[in-house]
This record gives C-alpha cells, sequence and structure tokens, in this order.
C-alpha cells in the first residue's frame, strides 16, 4: 500500500526502499536509539540518512496525506476522528512506584503553588 507513494530516486526505485521504511518506523515505534535498529534492516547509518533526506524533503508528510486521501477515497477513514497530539510526557523509570513523605508532599505543592502565583503575578494576562 506504501510502495506507490514512496519517493523515486533520481535514475528510478531506490532499492531497499521498503525495508528503509520499515526501520524507520521500528525506530519510532520502539523509541530506541538509530544504531540499535536491527541488522535485518541494513545498517543504521544508511537507514538514519535516507529518513534525514525524506524528513527535510517533506516525504513523510506527502506519504501521510496520500494514505490519508487514499484511505477517504476508499471510504475507509472518518476524518473526524482524526487527533493527532505531539504531547509526550515520560518520567525515568526509576520514578515509577517512588514513595514521597506525605508532609514533604504538602510542602512541594505549597511551594509549586507559590510559583505559580508569582509567574502570575509577574506576567500579567494581556
Amino acid at each position: 500500500m506504501f510502495e506507490p507513494h514512496l519517493p523515486l530516486g533520481v535514475s528510478g526505485p531506490i532499492p531497499d526502499l521498503r525495508k528503509q521504511l520499515n526501520a524507520v518506523m521500528w525506530r519510532f515505534r520502539t523509541g530506541s536509539p538509530w544504531r540499535d535498529i536491527p541488522e535485518r534492516y541494513g545498517s543504521w547509518s544508511t537507514v538514519y540518512g535516507r529518513f534525514q533526506k525524506w524528513a527535510l524533503a517533506g516525504t513523510f508528510e506527502t506519504l501521510m496525506e496520500r494514505m490519508i486521501a487514499e484511505a477517504a477515497r476508499r471510504g475507509q477513514a472518518d476524518l473526524d476522528l482524526v487527533s493527532v497530539d505531539s504531547t509526550v510526557a515520560r518520567a525515568h523509570h526509576h520514578a515509577a512506584g517512588m514513595a514521597v513523605d506525605p508532609e514533604l508532599l504538602e510542602e512541594l505543592v505549597k511551594a509549586a503553588e507559590e510559583e505559580k502565583g508569582l509567574q502570575q503575578r509577574d506576567n500579567p494576562p494581556r
């Protein structure tokens, strides 16, 4: 389904283009460093280089637009439900299950509220 929408090289199809796209998707799905891309996808530096070229050229945006248009043409997309949120908040894995003394927690909450009040006073809404 992706192949018709992937970019062509100067002299035609780029070898292993689908494999490189899968490698990029694997990297972002797992959140792993580029160097940890499995060998089955080829050299990590080649995959990273291809990603950089595609990102700068707007290939991913074009691919997404074409895929949504194709799904809409087939009646397989309900665009009323499309929502993208790029906000991600992650805690360090050592933060999981952290126990905080109730008195300390109360002091931290008070300090945060005071700081918030100071910021609002110093930066009034316009």
